[in-house]
Protein backbone atom coordinates (compact mmCIF):
# COMPACT_ATOMS: atom_id res chain seq x y z
CA UNK A 1 0.00 0.00 0.00
CA UNK A 2 1.26 3.35 -0.92
CA UNK A 3 0.94 6.66 1.41
CA UNK A 4 2.04 9.93 -0.25
CA UNK A 5 2.76 12.43 2.20
CA UNK A 6 2.71 16.51 0.34
CA UNK A 7 4.76 18.41 2.19
CA UNK A 8 4.16 21.39 -0.26
CA UNK A 9 1.64 22.95 -3.04
CA UNK A 10 3.82 21.98 -6.11
CA UNK A 11 4.01 18.39 -5.01
CA UNK A 12 -0.10 18.71 -4.45
CA UNK A 13 -0.67 20.03 -8.29
CA UNK A 14 1.95 17.45 -9.69
CA UNK A 15 0.16 15.39 -12.66
CA UNK A 16 2.45 12.67 -11.57
CA UNK A 17 1.76 12.01 -8.06
CA UNK A 18 4.82 9.34 -7.02
CA UNK A 19 7.77 7.85 -8.78
CA UNK A 20 6.01 4.73 -10.04
CA UNK A 21 3.38 7.17 -11.92
CA UNK A 22 6.76 8.35 -13.58
CA UNK A 23 7.82 5.06 -14.43
CA UNK A 24 4.89 3.41 -16.06
CA UNK A 25 3.82 6.61 -18.10
CA UNK A 26 7.66 6.72 -18.97
CA UNK A 27 7.23 3.19 -20.18
CA UNK A 28 4.48 3.51 -22.28
CA UNK A 29 5.80 7.11 -23.94
CA UNK A 30 9.39 5.06 -24.96
CA UNK A 31 7.02 2.39 -26.47
CA UNK A 32 4.78 4.63 -28.37
CA UNK A 33 7.86 6.49 -29.94
CA UNK A 34 8.93 3.07 -30.83
CA UNK A 35 5.39 2.18 -32.36
CA UNK A 36 6.61 2.78 -36.08
CA UNK A 37 9.90 0.38 -35.74
CA UNK A 38 7.83 -2.18 -33.79
CA UNK A 39 4.88 -2.39 -35.51
CA UNK A 40 3.87 -3.52 -39.59
CA UNK A 41 2.28 -0.57 -41.56
CA UNK A 42 -1.65 -2.27 -40.71
CA UNK A 43 -1.49 -2.49 -36.85
CA UNK A 44 0.28 0.94 -36.82
CA UNK A 45 -2.61 2.36 -38.47
CA UNK A 46 -4.89 0.77 -35.55
CA UNK A 47 -2.79 2.50 -33.51
CA UNK A 48 -3.11 5.76 -35.48
CA UNK A 49 -7.34 5.17 -35.31
CA UNK A 50 -7.13 4.61 -31.45
CA UNK A 51 -5.09 7.55 -31.42
CA UNK A 52 -8.23 9.89 -33.29
CA UNK A 53 -11.13 8.27 -31.56
CA UNK A 54 -9.04 8.86 -28.11
CA UNK A 55 -9.30 12.53 -28.76
CA UNK A 56 -12.90 12.23 -30.02
CA UNK A 57 -13.29 10.15 -26.60
CA UNK A 58 -11.61 12.95 -24.92
CA UNK A 59 -14.23 15.39 -25.74
CA UNK A 60 -17.11 13.57 -24.82
CA UNK A 61 -15.66 12.46 -22.08
CA UNK A 62 -15.44 16.27 -20.81
CA UNK A 63 -19.18 16.59 -21.82
CA UNK A 64 -20.84 13.00 -20.55
CA UNK A 65 -18.48 12.22 -17.68
CA UNK A 66 -17.22 15.36 -16.08
CA UNK A 67 -20.19 17.32 -16.78
CA UNK A 68 -23.05 15.04 -16.76
CA UNK A 69 -23.85 16.50 -20.60
CA UNK A 70 -25.50 13.67 -22.48
CA UNK A 71 -24.99 13.89 -25.94
CA UNK A 72 -26.27 11.23 -29.11
CA UNK A 73 -25.13 13.57 -31.73
CA UNK A 74 -21.33 14.00 -31.18
CA UNK A 75 -20.36 12.41 -34.66
CA UNK A 76 -21.73 15.57 -35.85
CA UNK A 77 -18.89 17.42 -34.27
CA UNK A 78 -16.21 14.81 -36.04
CA UNK A 79 -18.16 15.55 -39.62
CA UNK A 80 -18.14 19.06 -39.01
CA UNK A 81 -14.12 19.05 -38.29
CA UNK A 82 -13.21 16.56 -41.12
CA UNK A 83 -15.55 18.25 -43.64
CA UNK A 84 -13.43 21.82 -42.79
CA UNK A 85 -10.27 20.23 -43.00
CA UNK A 86 -10.67 19.06 -46.45
CA UNK A 87 -12.38 21.92 -47.69
CA UNK A 88 -9.64 24.03 -46.53
CA UNK A 89 -6.36 21.80 -47.11
CA UNK A 90 -7.79 21.29 -51.06
CA UNK A 91 -7.86 25.06 -50.74
CA UNK A 92 -4.07 25.32 -50.04
CA UNK A 93 -4.18 26.37 -46.55
CA UNK A 94 -1.45 24.80 -44.58
CA UNK A 95 -1.70 21.75 -42.21
CA UNK A 96 -1.87 23.39 -39.39
CA UNK A 97 -4.08 26.64 -39.37
CA UNK A 98 -6.93 24.33 -41.22
CA UNK A 99 -6.53 22.25 -38.03
CA UNK A 100 -6.93 25.27 -35.77
CA UNK A 101 -10.21 26.40 -37.99
CA UNK A 102 -11.91 22.80 -38.05
CA UNK A 103 -11.33 22.74 -34.19
CA UNK A 104 -13.11 26.46 -33.72
CA UNK A 105 -15.87 25.86 -36.68
CA UNK A 106 -16.56 22.63 -34.31
CA UNK A 107 -16.71 24.73 -31.01
CA UNK A 108 -18.93 27.66 -32.37
CA UNK A 109 -21.39 24.83 -33.70
CA UNK A 110 -21.38 23.54 -30.12
CA UNK A 111 -21.93 26.52 -28.71
CA UNK A 112 -25.09 26.53 -31.37
CA UNK A 113 -26.49 23.32 -29.75
CA UNK A 114 -25.36 23.62 -26.44
CA UNK A 115 -27.32 27.33 -26.33
CA UNK A 116 -31.01 25.95 -26.68
CA UNK A 117 -30.06 22.87 -25.18
CA UNK A 118 -29.96 24.49 -21.94
CA UNK A 119 -33.19 24.46 -20.94
CA UNK A 120 -33.69 20.01 -21.26
CA UNK A 121 -31.66 17.24 -19.44
CA UNK A 122 -31.12 13.67 -19.44
CA UNK A 123 -33.01 11.60 -22.08
CA UNK A 124 -34.50 14.81 -23.64
CA UNK A 125 -30.95 16.28 -23.88
CA UNK A 126 -30.06 13.48 -26.19
CA UNK A 127 -32.98 13.41 -28.28
CA UNK A 128 -32.06 16.67 -29.03
CA UNK A 129 -28.66 16.25 -29.82
CA UNK A 130 -29.51 13.14 -31.82
CA UNK A 131 -31.49 15.44 -34.43
CA UNK A 132 -28.58 17.68 -34.62
CA UNK A 133 -26.74 15.17 -35.80
CA UNK A 134 -29.27 14.33 -38.04
CA UNK A 135 -29.59 17.65 -39.52
CA UNK A 136 -25.44 18.24 -39.71
CA UNK A 137 -25.47 14.91 -41.78
CA UNK A 138 -28.43 16.09 -44.13
CA UNK A 139 -26.64 19.29 -44.56
CA UNK A 140 -23.54 17.37 -45.22
CA UNK A 141 -24.80 15.48 -48.28
CA UNK A 142 -27.03 18.54 -49.85
CA UNK A 143 -24.19 20.99 -49.58
CA UNK A 144 -22.97 19.31 -52.85
CA UNK A 145 -21.50 22.39 -54.19
CA UNK A 146 -19.36 22.38 -50.74
CA UNK A 147 -19.09 19.20 -49.59
CA UNK A 148 -19.80 17.06 -52.47
CA UNK A 149 -23.04 15.60 -51.08
CA UNK A 150 -23.64 11.82 -51.03
CA UNK A 151 -20.38 11.39 -53.94
CA UNK A 152 -18.35 12.84 -51.33
CA UNK A 153 -15.01 14.29 -50.89
CA UNK A 154 -11.55 13.58 -51.14
CA UNK A 155 -9.02 15.00 -48.75
CA UNK A 156 -4.87 14.55 -49.08
CA UNK A 157 -2.13 14.02 -46.99
CA UNK A 158 -0.72 17.03 -44.73
CA UNK A 159 0.89 19.41 -46.00
CA UNK A 160 2.36 22.36 -44.72
CA UNK A 161 4.67 25.20 -46.06
CA UNK A 162 5.52 22.89 -48.91
CA UNK A 163 6.31 19.88 -46.84
CA UNK A 164 4.54 16.77 -47.28
CA UNK A 165 3.92 14.06 -44.60
CA UNK A 166 2.32 11.01 -46.95
CA UNK A 167 3.99 8.30 -44.76
CA UNK A 168 2.12 6.39 -42.27
CA UNK A 169 5.06 6.99 -39.56
CA UNK A 170 4.59 10.50 -40.02
CA UNK A 171 1.13 11.47 -39.44
CA UNK A 172 0.94 8.50 -36.78
CA UNK A 173 3.25 11.43 -35.02
CA UNK A 174 1.01 14.35 -35.77
CA UNK A 175 -1.66 12.05 -34.37
CA UNK A 176 0.97 11.37 -31.11
CA UNK A 177 1.81 14.92 -30.81
CA UNK A 178 -2.04 15.76 -30.70
CA UNK A 179 -3.80 13.14 -28.60
CA UNK A 180 -0.81 14.34 -25.79
CA UNK A 181 -1.54 17.79 -25.91
CA UNK A 182 -5.34 17.62 -26.16
CA UNK A 183 -4.65 14.86 -22.91
CA UNK A 184 -2.66 17.59 -20.68
CA UNK A 185 -4.73 19.96 -22.10
CA UNK A 186 -7.97 18.06 -20.65
CA UNK A 187 -5.81 17.30 -17.43
CA UNK A 188 -5.15 21.01 -16.36
CA UNK A 189 -8.44 22.09 -17.60
CA UNK A 190 -9.85 19.45 -14.78
CA UNK A 191 -7.72 21.06 -12.04
CA UNK A 192 -8.54 24.53 -12.70
CA UNK A 193 -11.88 26.64 -11.57
CA UNK A 194 -13.68 25.46 -14.74
CA UNK A 195 -12.67 21.82 -14.27
CA UNK A 196 -13.94 21.55 -10.95
CA UNK A 197 -16.99 23.71 -12.00
CA UNK A 198 -18.39 21.19 -14.53
CA UNK A 199 -17.81 18.57 -11.91
CA UNK A 200 -19.65 20.46 -9.64
CA UNK A 201 -22.25 20.70 -12.23
CA UNK A 202 -22.08 17.11 -12.85
CA UNK A 203 -22.75 15.78 -8.87
CA UNK A 204 -25.77 18.04 -8.47
CA UNK A 205 -26.76 21.24 -10.42
CA UNK A 206 -28.74 23.05 -7.55
CA UNK A 207 -25.68 22.43 -5.03
CA UNK A 208 -23.46 23.95 -8.16
CA UNK A 209 -26.21 26.92 -8.49
CA UNK A 210 -25.80 27.33 -4.71
CA UNK A 211 -22.25 28.00 -5.00
CA UNK A 212 -22.71 30.55 -7.33
CA UNK A 213 -21.78 28.57 -10.59
CA UNK A 214 -23.50 29.55 -13.77
CA UNK A 215 -24.85 26.52 -14.96
CA UNK A 216 -25.89 28.40 -18.94
CA UNK A 217 -22.21 29.51 -19.08
CA UNK A 218 -20.39 26.27 -18.00
CA UNK A 219 -23.06 24.07 -19.84
CA UNK A 220 -22.13 26.25 -22.69
CA UNK A 221 -18.29 26.12 -22.81
CA UNK A 222 -18.33 22.35 -21.86
CA UNK A 223 -20.06 22.05 -25.01
CA UNK A 224 -17.75 23.85 -27.07
CA UNK A 225 -14.62 22.52 -25.45
CA UNK A 226 -16.10 18.90 -26.32
CA UNK A 227 -16.97 19.54 -29.60
CA UNK A 228 -13.38 21.45 -30.39
CA UNK A 229 -11.70 18.38 -29.59
CA UNK A 230 -13.82 16.44 -31.76
CA UNK A 231 -13.22 18.73 -34.16
CA UNK A 232 -9.70 18.02 -33.96
CA UNK A 233 -10.21 14.36 -34.01
CA UNK A 234 -12.14 14.89 -37.26
CA UNK A 235 -9.23 16.88 -38.65
CA UNK A 236 -6.87 14.19 -38.44
CA UNK A 237 -9.63 11.34 -39.27
CA UNK A 238 -10.15 13.09 -42.57
CA UNK A 239 -6.39 13.02 -43.68
CA UNK A 240 -6.24 9.25 -42.66
CA UNK A 241 -9.32 8.22 -44.36
CA UNK A 242 -8.72 10.82 -47.42
CA UNK A 243 -12.14 10.14 -48.34
CA UNK A 244 -15.10 11.83 -46.69
CA UNK A 245 -19.07 11.44 -46.88
CA UNK A 246 -22.06 12.11 -44.90
CA UNK A 247 -22.60 8.48 -44.26
CA UNK A 248 -19.83 8.32 -42.14
CA UNK A 249 -20.47 10.41 -39.54
CA UNK A 250 -23.90 8.82 -38.39
CA UNK A 251 -25.99 7.87 -35.68
CA UNK A 252 -23.96 4.67 -35.49
CA UNK A 253 -20.97 6.91 -35.20
CA UNK A 254 -22.07 8.76 -32.33
CA UNK A 255 -22.99 5.31 -30.78
CA UNK A 256 -19.75 3.92 -31.12
CA UNK A 257 -18.16 7.27 -29.38
CA UNK A 258 -21.04 6.66 -26.36
CA UNK A 259 -19.74 3.24 -26.26
CA UNK A 260 -16.15 4.48 -26.08
CA UNK A 261 -16.69 6.13 -23.07
CA UNK A 262 -19.07 4.66 -20.88
CA UNK A 263 -17.21 1.24 -21.35
CA UNK A 264 -13.41 3.05 -20.99
CA UNK A 265 -15.14 4.43 -17.89
CA UNK A 266 -17.43 7.56 -17.38
CA UNK A 267 -15.33 10.14 -15.14
CA UNK A 268 -11.61 9.19 -16.31
CA UNK A 269 -9.54 10.74 -19.00
CA UNK A 270 -7.90 7.17 -18.65
CA UNK A 271 -11.29 5.79 -19.55
CA UNK A 272 -11.54 7.38 -23.15
CA UNK A 273 -8.03 5.47 -24.32
CA UNK A 274 -9.47 2.92 -22.59
CA UNK A 275 -12.18 2.86 -24.91
CA UNK A 276 -11.02 3.82 -28.10
CA UNK A 277 -8.45 0.72 -27.74
CA UNK A 278 -11.63 -1.15 -27.25
CA UNK A 279 -13.81 0.45 -29.92
CA UNK A 280 -10.69 -0.49 -32.08
CA UNK A 281 -9.92 -3.98 -31.06
CA UNK A 282 -13.32 -5.05 -30.94
CA UNK A 283 -13.48 -6.12 -34.57
CA UNK A 284 -10.82 -7.23 -34.80
CA UNK A 285 -11.29 -9.90 -32.15
CA UNK A 286 -14.57 -10.36 -33.70
CA UNK A 287 -13.29 -11.43 -36.97
CA UNK A 288 -10.61 -13.74 -35.22
CA UNK A 289 -12.99 -15.48 -33.70
CA UNK A 290 -15.44 -16.05 -36.38
CA UNK A 291 -13.31 -18.98 -37.29
CA UNK A 292 -14.04 -20.89 -34.41
CA UNK A 293 -17.99 -20.19 -34.34
CA UNK A 294 -20.62 -22.37 -36.32
CA UNK A 295 -21.13 -21.22 -39.86
CA UNK A 296 -24.51 -19.82 -39.48
CA UNK A 297 -23.21 -17.66 -36.58
CA UNK A 298 -19.94 -16.82 -37.83
CA UNK A 299 -21.05 -15.10 -41.23
CA UNK A 300 -24.13 -13.83 -39.71
CA UNK A 301 -24.21 -9.85 -41.00
CA UNK A 302 -25.31 -8.34 -37.31
CA UNK A 303 -22.70 -10.49 -35.54
CA UNK A 304 -20.95 -7.29 -34.76
CA UNK A 305 -23.77 -5.05 -33.51
CA UNK A 306 -25.23 -8.10 -31.14
CA UNK A 307 -21.67 -8.72 -29.56
CA UNK A 308 -21.45 -4.56 -29.09
CA UNK A 309 -25.05 -5.02 -27.31
CA UNK A 310 -23.92 -7.84 -25.17
CA UNK A 311 -20.88 -6.08 -23.92
CA UNK A 312 -22.62 -3.02 -23.45
CA UNK A 313 -25.13 -4.98 -21.00
CA UNK A 314 -22.80 -6.80 -19.10
CA UNK A 315 -20.81 -3.39 -18.39
CA UNK A 316 -23.95 -1.15 -17.35
CA UNK A 317 -25.08 -4.75 -15.15
CA UNK A 318 -21.65 -5.47 -13.86
CA UNK A 319 -19.29 -3.38 -14.30
CA UNK A 320 -21.13 0.74 -14.93
CA UNK A 321 -17.10 2.08 -13.83
CA UNK A 322 -16.10 0.38 -17.11
CA UNK A 323 -12.85 -0.87 -18.15
CA UNK A 324 -11.15 1.91 -16.02
CA UNK A 325 -12.90 1.28 -13.01
CA UNK A 326 -12.22 -2.52 -12.90
CA UNK A 327 -8.66 -1.56 -13.27
CA UNK A 328 -8.97 0.49 -10.06
CA UNK A 329 -10.56 -2.30 -8.30
CA UNK A 330 -7.86 -4.63 -9.51
CA UNK A 331 -5.21 -2.25 -8.19
CA UNK A 332 -6.74 -1.77 -4.91
CA UNK A 333 -7.30 -5.42 -4.62
CA UNK A 334 -2.81 -5.88 -5.34
CA UNK A 335 -2.00 -3.05 -2.78
CA UNK A 336 -4.30 -4.70 0.25
CA UNK A 337 -4.00 -8.01 -0.56
CA UNK A 338 -4.52 -10.17 1.44
CA UNK A 339 -6.83 -7.87 3.47
CA UNK A 340 -8.80 -6.88 0.75
CA UNK A 341 -12.95 -7.40 1.21
CA UNK A 342 -15.45 -8.02 -1.39
CA UNK A 343 -17.66 -5.29 -0.34
CA UNK A 344 -15.18 -2.44 -0.45
CA UNK A 345 -16.51 -0.89 -3.32
CA UNK A 346 -20.11 -0.96 -2.74
CA UNK A 347 -19.69 1.02 0.63
CA UNK A 348 -18.55 3.64 -1.83
CA UNK A 349 -22.24 4.22 -3.34
CA UNK A 350 -22.61 6.82 -0.31
CA UNK A 351 -20.24 9.22 -1.38
CA UNK A 352 -20.00 11.93 -4.29
CA UNK A 353 -19.09 10.51 -7.82
CA UNK A 354 -16.12 12.65 -7.89
CA UNK A 355 -14.54 10.76 -5.05
CA UNK A 356 -15.25 7.56 -6.16
CA UNK A 357 -13.36 8.38 -9.64
CA UNK A 358 -9.88 9.41 -7.69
Amino acid sequence: MRFIFKTSYAQDIRLAKHGGHVFWYGLLAVGLLLAPRLLDEYWLAQLTFVLIYAIAGLGLMLLAGFTGQFSLGHAAFLGVGAYTQAILTNAGWPFPLAMLCAAVLAAAVGVVVGLPALRVKGIYLGIATLAFGFIVEEVLARWESLTGGNAGLMAGAPAMFGWTIDSSAGFYAICLITAVLATLGTLNLLRTPTGRAFIAIRDSEISAQSMGIHLARYKTLAFALSAALAGLAGALYAHKLQFLSPDQFNILQSIDLLLLVVIGGLGSVHGAFLGAIFLIAMPQLIALGKDYLPEAIGQAPGLQAVVYGAVLIAFVLFEPMGLYGRWLKIRTWLQLFPFYRQGMFKRQKSFQKSDRLK
